[in-house]
């Protein structure tokens, strides 16, 4: 008790600003229900959620301190790109403030390399130095009104000038951080169903403004995130959003143009951009955050916070328009006032919601396994479900993280997930329509909380059964411990069988095994790996290949012991029948006992990339597979089968798949494996007829559709 006491004082000391934000009466209320009701332990998890959750996570931000000068000498000269053909039109609408525009337009210049564009500036009857902007500011558009036109119809009157594909109205309060642009535009290019998306708005003290905005009910709306740490991972996905505030959005010119730009109902200014939204998505596109997008808004610069004053008097007024204009959508799609934000923070209200647990983010281009988890979550994501991927290391490894997040997915990691994963699945799991959860070793810490709080669907995949496989190595070492753990295993992987809802297998062996261990149990056969079909009119040759080639990670023992067979009791033999062959080895971090087994014709080429192995597997002529334990799918053959490889393996690196094709050979694991190599390696005809078979055997069992199939059976979108 006295760790979570100083972990409070800790937090206090090291956290003074955010300490005092959350001594409000409201948030003292909270904390001495949670002192009533869970102790200081309670109390402790909250202020970890607030102040500890994210400390390892830090969004670095790149604020420049404003000129403050009378003179536009003392501002250095800014130098835009010249453009004739620009992809964005930045508009930035403005009433004096120069030196937060002259501010803004530096930061521009200097994060927005990557892509092609132009700057409007949009002056609103400026009287201060912005009349004189042209002198310093360099191939900068300038559109000024005859009258003080206000905010929104400067917007839309300076857009009427803009040339680009895309329109991105940006405050003139705000700072764009390095790499803010090209995100935005790819977002758009990629899905072409976006109409609109917006950035990630932090204050210049690093605390986060907005992670896209919710709109309940009653036409109220919040700031998603207001004064959290914006590195935290629920702020890091791509996600449909209610409405982006206008800061920094960016909407299709064509799409812009056929609702004529903003309404000019909610004139002088706000909701307009909540309206845009909206009206996007009722002319049937998207309204997408896009969190890689990242930009520093000052805001209340220009129009103050006071809603009883001033232009920001408007927005309760807006509000009352905006409820009339929407009320059927509000009070159709939209919930009450603050009611359950963890549905509405990114739209999933509005459709079914999936959890993925898994030991680790899928490294998709290293091993197998994770390839089959990375694929998997892709199609939960494509079928429209909302996905939030489960990491037991909560470790955000990179790029694969971010390549989850910007296809949508949330990703769980940090200290505050790793401290207290099970009290957010205690308050969280209930949300989720399905669970899907990977390997014995990770279900089992996490099944029996599953069991007694999720409300949806437990999906359980085991990969392989590890009590087969255990078994197996048993049977090839004749180490008793192998046999002890096969036993433990098979208690493990029984009773998670027993207690999930449906069970996933790879291949047809294991599917046998378990439907006689279960008859009752939903068991299904998913393909371990999908890919588009392969095309029938491409015909692949053998000209120029020539070579041994094995792929396989090397945290796998079958893996090992695979590799370490074949160069000790079969490639010697290989190499008196063709003195000249190499054998390349492709796969991630060898073992020192791999590394010695290198030599002038067996070369370690290691990690290599999915490009890379291409090349590879179209170079080689024969792939082997040396296999004399495991269980499940083995990933490398199906792999090798698609890129069009002859290959040959043994029983156990053959079991579970389809036969019927030829489209691979299978030898025995004893001295016959080399004779049957020897014998194929030499055989032109019989090489390119295991080739020739590859395409049928790829499209009958291993397309995205098949998958479709199995997976269908249990989740709804």
């Amino acid at each position: 008790m006295s760790s979570v006491f100083w972990n409070m004082i800790g937090q206090l000391i090291r956290h003074p600003r955010q300490s005092l934000h959350y001594m409000k009466p409201s948030k003292i209320i909270r904390v001495l229900y949670y002192l009533r009701h869970d102790g200081l332990n309670g109390v402790s998890r909250i202020l970890d959620e607030r102040l500890l959750m994210g400390a390892d996570l830090k969004l670095n931000l790149r604020v420049t301190k404003d000129i403050q000068a009378n003179d536009i000498a003392a501002y250095p000269p800014i130098v835009l790109p010249k453009t004739e053909a620009p992809i964005v039109s930045i508009i930035i609408p403005v009433y004096n403030q120069f030196a937060y525009t002259y501010s803004c337009l530096r930061a521009i210049a200097k994060h927005s390399e990557e892509i092609t564009y132009e700057v409007i500036l949009a002056d609103d009857c400026s009287t201060d130095l912005t009349l004189q902007i042209e002198k310093i500011v360099k191939n900068i558009r300038i559109v000024r009104s005859n009258k003080n036109l206000r905010f929104l119809k400067n917007c839309n009157h300076s857009a009427q000038f803009a040339r680009g594909k895309y329109y991105l109205f940006l405050n003139n309060d705000t700072q764009v951080q390095p790499g803010w642009l090209a995100p935005m535009v790819q977002l758009m290019e990629e899905n072409p169903d976006i109409g609109l998306t917006g950035s990630r708005l932090v204050y210049s003290d690093g605390r986060l403004q907005e992670a896209g905005g919710i709109l309940w009910r009653d036409g109220s709306a919040w700031n998603y995130g207001h004064g959290n740490n914006p590195a935290l991972p629920e702020y890091n996905y791509v996600k449909d959003v209610d409405y982006i505030s206008g800061a920094s959005i960016m909407v299709r010119s064509e799409l812009w143009k056929q609702l004529g730009g903003f309404d000019e109902r909610f004139a002088p200014a706000y909701y307009e951009d909540s309206d845009l939204a909206f009206s996007i998505r009722k002319a049937g596109y998207r309204v997408v955050y896009q969190p890689l997008s990242v930009v520093v808004h000052f805001e209340g610069v220009s129009n103050g916070t006071d809603v009883s004053t001033g232009l920001k008097a408007y927005q309760m007024e807006n509000q009352k328009k905006f409820y009339e204009k929407w009320k059927e959508v509000l009070e159709k799609e939209h919930l009450p006032n603050g009611q359950d934000p963890f549905l509405t923070r990114d739209r999933s209200q509005m459709k079914k919601r999936i959890l993925v647990i898994d030991h680790r983010v899928p490294w998709y281009d290293k091993d197998a396994g994770a390839r089959n988890v990375f694929m998997y979550t892709q199609i939960f994501s494509q079928l429209g479900l909302k996905v939030t991927f489960m990491p037991d290391d909560y470790f955000p490894q990179q790029p694969y993280t971010r390549e989850l997040e910007q296809s949508g997915i949330e990703v769980l990691y940090g200290n505050y997930y790793f401290k207290y994963c099970k009290y957010w699945l205690k308050e969280n799991v209930r949300y989720y329509d399905y669970i899907y959860v990977n390997r014995p070793h990770i279900a089992v810490k996490y099944m029996d909380l599953l069991k007694k709080y999720a409300k949806g669907k437990i999906i359980y995949f085991g990969h392989d059964l590890h009590y087969l496989r255990e078994y197996r190595q048993y049977e090839v070492s004749h180490d008793e411990a192998y046999l002890e753990s096969s036993k433990k295993w098979k208690n493990i992987e029984f009773e998670l069988i027993r207690k999930a809802d449906v069970v996933y297998v790879v291949g047809n062996y294991e599917y046998k095994v378990l439907k006689k261990e279960f008859p009752e149990k939903p068991l299904r056969n998913i393909p371990i790996f999908t890919y588009e079909a392969l095309d029938e009119n491409n015909a692949p040759d053998l000209e120029g290949r020539k070579n041994l080639l094995f792929v396989g990670g090397f945290g796998h023992p079958p893996n090992i012991d695979a590799v370490l067979w074949f160069a000790k009791d079969i490639f010697p033999r290989i190499q008196k029948v063709y003195p000249d062959i190499i054998w390349n080895i492709v796969g991630a971090n060898p073992t020192d006992e791999i590394k010695s087994i290198a030599n002038d014709h067996i070369h370690l080429l290691g990690f290599v990339s999915d490009e890379r192995l291409k090349e590879i597997y179209s170079e080689c002529r024969l792939v082997v597979v040396p296999l004399r334990y495991g269980a499940g799918v083995k990933g490398k053959v199906v792999e090798s089968v698609y890129n069009q490889s002859p290959m040959i393996t043994t029983q156990i690196g053959a079991e579970g798949l389809s036969l019927e094709e030829g489209a691979f050979a299978v030898a025995e694991a004893d001295a016959s494996f080399a004779d049957k190599v020897i014998s194929l390696y030499g055989d032109d005809d019989a090489l390119l007829r295991l080739m020739s078979c590859s395409r049928s055997f790829i499209n009958n069992h291993f397309t995205i559709n098949r998958a479709l199939e199995v997976v269908l059976k249990d989740i709804q979108p």
